[in-house]
């Protein structure tokens, strides 16, 4: 059995920056994406124009096959002519991280309303505002950040909004709440781990952590729904294996899973599992394209039924979310 599906577009990737950034960045079309919509937050994180375009163009040298969407880090340095500019010079989105709560995050905001004035520009070059959307507590984190949105999509119902990696059925029905122009990314582990997963096994803890079951199956059903405004951004996190591996009261692990290289195959695998397998062309390929206000790619990608443990580059190695276990589905060398 064979699938054929329009190229997909992943629309929240983290590519980290020098050796580590050269051995994952190829595992983006390896795991069978052509479009990687990247995280600003490097260090120092990307908060100008330049310094995007910059990372951009490493990232290409690095894999010249993938279009790469690039965005800002929301910060006290953003202006709303650095806005303009960036508009202007194909930037695609900023993206919004509160403060500590997660992966190079400390230079994230504690008050949005400081941010009005981003805003509004953005609103009036059409950008996107992505929002990591937690506050501090990990359990609650997200139902609690959600005033955060509506109020801000109540004040700017112009400005299209992507809420980042939804894990809650409140998160599900607070963006249906919302107009046309508020989105949400999901991903492909939050649709297969809950609480039980992640507790004690570092390799499955990330930011926002799995929730209940019946969270994921809030999350479950809106995709075998096929909702338009509720698309893939995997989050796709790699960190040092040395970093994941310990899980201790002092010093914690990093927060982040890693599934660019296995992204597609894995993802037909768990909405095969639940039944929304017909699905898969909308949440990966056309939803999140359409948007973004991105043209088809006007290809195809081919999967079959059918993983690899681990890869390295010099210093730097990492391992996949699913390390081990079978995946049903297969991109055919080509």
């Amino acid at each position: 059995m064979t699938l054929s599906i329009a190229h997909p577009a992943d629309f929240h990737v983290h590519l980290r920056q020098g050796v580590l950034s050269e051995l994952v960045t190829p595992h983006v079309r390896e795991g069978g994406f052509s479009t990687a919509y990247v995280m600003p937050n490097l260090k120092p994180p990307i908060t100008t124009t330049d310094q995007a375009l910059t990372y951009k163009a490493t990232l290409e040298k690095i894999e010249p096959n993938v279009q790469f969407l690039m965005t800002l880090y929301l910060s006290p340095e953003l202006t709303p002519d650095e806005i303009r500019n960036a508009k202007n010079a194909g930037i695609i989105g900023v993206k919004s991280y509160p403060r500590g709560v997660t992966t190079n995050s400390d230079g994230g905001i504690e008050s949005y309303e400081a941010y009005y004035p981003v805003f509004e520009a953005m609103q009036e070059v059409d950008m996107v505002l992505n929002l990591h959307g937690e506050n501090i507590h990990i359990l609650n984190a997200e139902p609690s950040f959600l005033p955060h949105l509506h109020k801000i999509h109540s004040t700017f119902p112009r400005l299209r909004i992507v809420l980042e990696h939804a894990t809650t059925r409140a998160a599900v029905e607070a963006v249906k709440a919302c107009g046309d122009t508020v989105a949400c990314t999901i991903t492909v582990h939050h649709l297969d781990l809950t609480v039980d997963d992640w507790a004690g096994q570092s390799w499955n803890f990330c930011k926002p952590v799995a929730k209940y079951p019946d969270d994921r199956q809030a999350l479950r059903d809106i995709v075998r729904k096929g909702h338009p405004r509720f698309f893939l951004g995997s989050d796709s996190a790699p960190h040092p294996p040395s970093n994941k591996s310990t899980c201790t009261p002092s010093c914690g692990c990093a927060a982040g899973i890693y599934t660019s290289p296995i992204l597609l195959p894995l993802t037909a695998h768990i909405l095969e599992s639940f039944g929304a397998l017909d699905r898969l062309e909308g949440f990966v390929s056309t939803f999140g394209r359409d948007f973004y206000k991105l043209p088809a790619n006007g290809s195809k990608v081919m999967l079959q039924r059918a993983s690899e443990e681990g890869y390295t580059l010099k210093d730097e190695s990492v391992v996949p979310f699913w390390a081990g276990k079978q995946i049903n589905w297969t991109i055919p060398k080509q």
